[in-house]
């Protein structure tokens, strides 16, 4: 946390709200793009935001706004973690618009996530990762976050 941020660029962090549900649907169209498991629904983006947002006991979404435009954002779930003996956190859908990557604007975001994490006693943030997104997985590498022994697997309930 409190990483040094690139002097260039103007930016402001700050928690999601409504009014920021259009520009986070565009978002996750940007993000799901580079990760075939997901597909592009907009409905189903807003109401998982919109779940998200409704939920600021267990769940966090921040924005990251340029000259008042929404330009990226990461969300935090909780999770009751019994290796932790208490809660762990999921990061999820951090996207940057790919026109303002590079600028500490997805530095910024994890830091917010993680600070709020660090002030409810939270001990372990975890993430999945596209395997085919280079460059994500080397912007997580640079930012400390490791690789784990742990398999991702999922199955849908129709």
């Amino acid at each position: 946390m409190n990483r040094n941020h690139p002097p260039r660029v103007n930016f402001h962090i700050r928690l999601a709200e409504a009014k920021d549900l259009c520009a986070m649907v565009k978002l996750l169209e940007v993000l799901f793009r580079v990760e075939p498991d997901f597909s592009i629904d907009p409905e189903r983006q807003r109401k998982g935001l919109t779940l998200l947002l409704n939920r600021p006991d267990t769940a966090r979404l921040w924005v990251a706004e340029m000259a008042g435009r929404v330009v990226g954002m990461v969300s935090l779930q909780l999770l009751v973690s019994t290796a932790e003996g208490g809660e762990s956190g999921l990061v999820e859908d951090l996207v940057v618009l790919p026109e303002r990557r590079g600028r500490g604007v997805g530095t910024a975001l994890l830091d917010a996530a993680e600070g709020w994490a660090r002030a409810r006693g939270i001990h372990r943030l975890q993430l999945l990762a596209d395997r085919g997104n280079g460059a994500a997985l080397a912007f997580y590498q640079r930012l400390s976050w490791r690789g784990s022994r742990m398999v991702a697997l999922r199955r849908r309930l129709e």
